[in-house]
């Protein structure tokens, strides 16, 4: 009787957990520790930045050691002189992160010593995007018959054919190619070599400014 009495008074005096009237009316998750909403999950965006810079030895690398650095992903990155006169390069990035992170990643690239421009493509509106991709298929019979029917659904071309093997170029969009190759691998894919996205804005502004058109 007096161990049942002593577990009557201890179950009395638990203390109850009970979620705060505005995480109750929102529809918040409580602080475990304190009384404040934990604030929501940003959700990961998909961006395409373009950066104009001074074609020199050692930009690239710091373009790289500043993602490496800092954690942040990359997903595909391309770089090419598109400014002969000015000896400019246009570096191309798609990456992904929560939006702070993505403002983040500009800011940072902004600072950058031999950065002209930095550009959100996603953010500024409509783009075009392409990227080119080499996929190797070593196929023979049907298999052989069934990988050319698809490459002509998608209008990729045969670069390269064997008796045991195509080589297929395909162009266009990151999410086709993904497609494409995801068809392949059944087929007897066997190996891939990717450009990486190329973009650039739809309308009539441009991203190198006037001084390309002068030959400045």
């Amino acid at each position: 009787q007096h161990i049942g009495a002593e577990a009557a008074r201890i179950r009395r005096r638990r203390p109850t957990f009970r979620l705060p009237a505005r995480c109750r009316r929102a529809g918040e998750m409580p602080d475990p520790i304190g009384e404040n909403p934990m604030p929501p999950i940003e959700p990961i965006e998909r961006h395409t930045i373009s950066v104009l810079v001074d074609n020199e030895p050692g930009v690239l690398a710091r373009v790289i050691g500043l993602f490496s650095g800092r954690g942040y992903n990359i997903e595909s990155l391309t770089v090419a002189e598109v400014d002969t006169y000015g000896r400019r390069s246009r570096i191309t990035i798609v990456t992904s992160g929560s939006r702070m992170i993505i403002e983040q990643i500009k800011a940072q690239l902004d600072r950058l010593v031999p950065v002209h421009k930095v550009l959100d493509l996603t953010d500024e509106g409509s783009f075009v995007e392409r990227e080119l991709a080499l996929i190797k298929v070593a196929a023979t019979g049907d298999k052989r018959i069934e990988a050319l029917r698809i490459a002509d659904i998608f209008r990729a071309r045969a670069v390269d054919s064997t008796l045991e093997s195509f080589v297929f170029e395909v162009t266009g969009s990151s999410e086709k190619l993904n497609a494409f190759i995801g068809l392949m691998a059944p087929l007897g894919l066997v190996d891939v070599s990717r450009t990486g996205v190329a973009a650039i804005a739809r309308g009539k502004e441009g991203f190198l400014g006037e001084a390309i058109l002068a030959g400045e």
